[in-house]
Formats: C-alpha cells, structure tokens, sequence
C-alpha cells in the first residue's frame, strides 16, 4: 500500500492510537511509582502471575519474532522453525526452575533487585568484581540488543509507511523511551502486557485470514509446494549442526537479565507455576502464528519478497493486503508492539547496572555521601536516555540483520549468565573465584566464536555456555568460598521459601 493511497491515513490514525495507549499506561505507571530505586526498578516485586508472564514474554519476543522470524523460514523454509522450538523448551524450563528458586533467593540475599547485585550478594562478595563484571556485560551486549530493536523500527516505518528509516527509528525510540524514563519497571511491565496480547492476536489473525483467502489448507500447501517443496521439511537444507544450533537458543533463556529480572518481581515464588503455564501458552500460539505467516507469506508472494531483499516484511506486505487499512494497522502495531516491549525492559536493565551495580559501588569506594532515594531514580532515568541513544547511533545503518544482531546478544548473555544463575541457585559450593569465572569465560568464547566463521556452522551459544559451565566448576573447586556457614543458611532458606511459602509474610531467619 502506497502512501498515496487512501489507505494509509486509517493505518496511520491506528498506530498514532497505539502510540498515545503506550503513553498513557507510561503516565499511569509514573503515578504509581515510588520515588525510590526498588519501585521504579522492581515495581516493589508486586507482579501478579498473568502480568509477569506476559512481560516476560512481550520482552522476550522483539521484533525479530513478527520480523526476523517470518522473514528466516519465508527464505530456508521449516528447517528455521527449530529456533522456535528450542526457545519453548528453555523458556519452559526456566520458568519451571529457575523463576521460583530466584525468586526466592533474591529476597533472602538481602532484597537484591538486579541480577549482577543478587551474584554478589549470594556469594558475600566484599571485593564487589562479579557486580562489576556482570554490570559491564549487560551494558555491551544489552546495547546490541537495544539496537536490534532500533534497526527493526526503522525497517517497519520504511516498509510500512514508506517514511525514512532514521526518521521511523526516532519515532519508535522517542515514545519508548518517554513511558520508560517515566514509568520505570511498572510501565515497562504493563506496557508489555497490552503489548503482549496485541502480538499474539495479530500472529493469529494474519496466518488464518490468509489462509481463508488462499482457499484453506490444502490449495495453500499445494501453492507453497508449487515454489519449493523442501520449505516444508523441518531437515531439508539444514545439517544436524545448523539444527542443533538452532535449538540451542533455547540455552540462552537462562541468562536474559530482562526475562528473568520478572521472576524477581513476582508477588511470591508460588506464583511461578501459575505464570509458567501463562507465558508458555502465550509462547505457543505466538510461534505457531509467525510459522504461519511465514508459509502463508510463501504460498501468496511465491519467491517475490526474496528477489526484492524484504523477506524480514513478509508479515508487514500480509498484513496490508488482507485487512482493511485501520485493521491493518493495528496489526502493524502489532510489530511495534513487540519491538518497544524488549526496548523498554532492556533499557530498565541497563539503567539498574548502570546506577544500582555500577554507579553506587563507586561512590561507596570514594567516599561520595550517600544520595536521596529520588536522586538514585532521576539517575536510573538518566541511564535510560544515554543507553538508548547510543543504540540509536549504532542502528542507523538499516544493512544490519535483525535477527544477526539478536543472535549475537542472547548468546552473549546465555554464555555469561546462564550458567552461573543455574549454579547460584542450585550448587551451594559456588565460589566468587568461580562465578567470575564462569562469566567472563562464557563472555569471552562467545563473543570470539561469533566474531569468526566458526559460528556459521555452530551457534556460538553452545561453546560459550559450555565453557562458561566448565569453568565455574573448575574453579569453584579450586577456590574457597567466603562466610560459608552465612551462606550455607542462606541457601537453605531460599530453597526452603522457593518451595511455596510466601515471601514478606513469612520472614526468613538466618544465623548470623
């Protein structure tokens, strides 16, 4: 659909009605919003289930999920369906064993409201290295991720509106970052949740309509054989590696800062079933909704997006022709929707490595007095603003792929934190020495993997993780640990509580 046409001002009046809904839940979240860094970074860990489950998966699921994802199995066919099936089962059991553990841990290691401040505090880390280390790896990989978002915005404005893709990548980054800097973790959380049930629909409205439109199942799968019947076949055209690689994503759920950072929010860690069940349906419908997309988008453009290098728009170019133009719209947003949703939680993340992991360690280490709680959220929000226009600079580029620029984050982060948040919350014999470790060890293999031709035959997540797993153990072993009886009831009593006590209700007593 043209600019010209008559079209575009409905899809227009939708997404500037998208728009001001994001604001004004941003603005309702500013109300509620303590002056104080607990409540605009874990909005005080008062999520219910259904609304932890969805930010969870609205931040999960960025724009690579309408774009990136649709655009990969239009191009190679079902073999790239891997990827998503690798995800559900990580998210599945992140959910299942590390949401409830952490949610409990964190509240015993003295209410640590990021994750780089639970490692040191679970560890008694008087030196401060892990908090440290970990806070400038979440800065360096989260902006990649940030800007990921970024490059799909612009891509979305160019497509869609035929608007320059610097200017629709300004437009994106301003309004997120508006309800971001103002309504904290809570806005970021209930943004998602619109956010969330936004994508899904439209994942599901898109595939069926097309369908119906095709003559139903059997003329769309004769048409999609018609141009290659291997994009049907989950092997052809992938080796056991590329598909191993590809379920593997699945491995870097267990060290996503803004995923698991809801696990913290929760209301208690008997909530974590009731939303492990939510998000993963929710994960589900969204993933069966953009395969569909994907082989719809093969059976009714044939090869004609390829040709023309805008398979990442195949949901886009669908959307605009099986709708009426403000339905279309909405749709559309649909892809804001899940671009924003990780944007936002990203950038909270940052903000709390910068001010809570990065900022205040500093000042306690000079001397600086000690700041107003209110001082400590303009700062947060200060942090919000300055990572979000260094994500913007990096994006400006449109050449970039969404989904390369995602792929190298999330193993980044998998490797760094993954195993280290496993072995915190399950192996009482970690040590600091082995923590640190393990992160910059995973970090480090990643980052070098993904930088050479390795990682087109193995997804860098693998060695990473592995290496990153091997090193913690070794290590550990070969360390001591520090205040270890503190510890070792500390441990205890994080188990004890992740087993279905509720948390502020019924304090935990430690030995001193």
């Amino acid at each position: 659909m043209s600019v010209a046409s008559d079209g575009f001002g409905w899809q227009l009046a939708a997404v500037m009605v998208y728009f001001a809904a994001m604001l004004g839940i941003g603005y309702y979240a500013y109300r509620k919003t303590k002056n104080e860094l607990d409540s605009y970074m874990l909005a005080d860990r008062g999520l219910k289930p259904w609304v932890a489950a969805l930010s969870a998966g609205a931040s999960d699921m960025s724009g690579w999920l309408l774009m990136g994802l649709p655009g990969a199995i239009y191009l190679n066919g079902l073999v790239e369906s891997w990827i998503f099936i690798g995800l559900i089962i990580g998210a599945w059991l992140n959910w299942k064993f590390v949401a409830p553990r952490l949610r409990a841990y964190t509240e015993v290691a003295d209410d640590a409201i990021t994750i780089p401040s639970f490692l040191g505090k679970r560890l008694h880390d008087r030196t401060h290295a892990v908090r440290i280390t970990c806070g400038v790896i979440i800065l360096v990989f989260f902006t990649f991720y940030v800007s990921s978002g970024m490059v799909a915005s612009g891509k979305f404005f160019e497509a869609s509106f035929e608007v320059d893709y610097v200017a629709g990548m300004l437009i994106v980054a301003g309004v997120t970052m508006l309800y971001t800097l103002f309504g904290g973790f809570l806005g970021a959380s209930l943004t998602d949740v619109a956010q969330g049930v936004l994508v899904v629909i439209a994942l599901l409205a898109v595939p069926i309509i097309g369908v119906i439109e095709l003559g139903g199942v059997g003329a769309t799968v004769d048409a999609i054989n018609t141009v290659d019947a291997d994009r049907l076949s989950m092997i052809s055209g992938g080796s056991a590696l590329a598909i191993i690689s590809a379920a593997a994503w699945g491995l870097g759920y267990f060290g996503q800062p803004h995923i698991i950072v809801r696990f913290m929010a929760l209301r208690s860690p008997s909530d974590a079933p009731v939303a492990r069940r939510i998000g993963i349906g929710w994960m589900v419908l969204c993933g069966l909704g953009a395969v569909g997309t994907a082989l719809v988008g093969i059976a009714y453009y044939g090869v004609a997006l390829e040709a023309d290098n805008k398979a990442e728009t195949v949901f886009l170019a669908l959307s605009q022709v099986l709708f009426h133009p403000f339905i279309a719209g909405l749709v559309l947003a649909a892809v804001l929707a899940a671009i924003m949703s990780t944007i936002s939680s990203q950038l909270i993340v940052c903000s709390s490595a910068l001010v809570e992991d990065l900022y205040k360690l500093v000042a306690v280490k000079a001397g600086w007095r000690e700041l107003a709680p209110a001082t400590y959220v303009r700062l947060g929000r200060l942090g919000v603003l300055a990572v979000a226009v260094i994500a913007m600079l990096l994006a400006l580029s449109p050449s970039s792929s969404i989904l390369a620029l995602v792929a190298f984050a999330w193993a980044g982060f998998g490797s760094a934190f993954g195993p280290v948040v496993i072995m915190s919350l399950y192996w009482r014999r970690l040590t600091t020495a082995g923590a640190l470790a393990g992160i910059v060890t995973g970090a480090v293999v990643a980052f070098v993997w993904g930088q050479t031709s390795l990682h087109e035959h193995l997804y860098e997540i693998i060695p990473g993780f592995l290496a990153g797993l091997i090193a913690i153990v070794v290590v550990s072993l070969l360390t001591r640990r520090d205040d270890v009886e503190q510890v070792d009831a500390e441990f205890d009593a994080a188990v004890e509580l992740s087993g279905g006590r509720r948390g502020k209700e019924h304090p935990v007593a430690l030995t001193p």
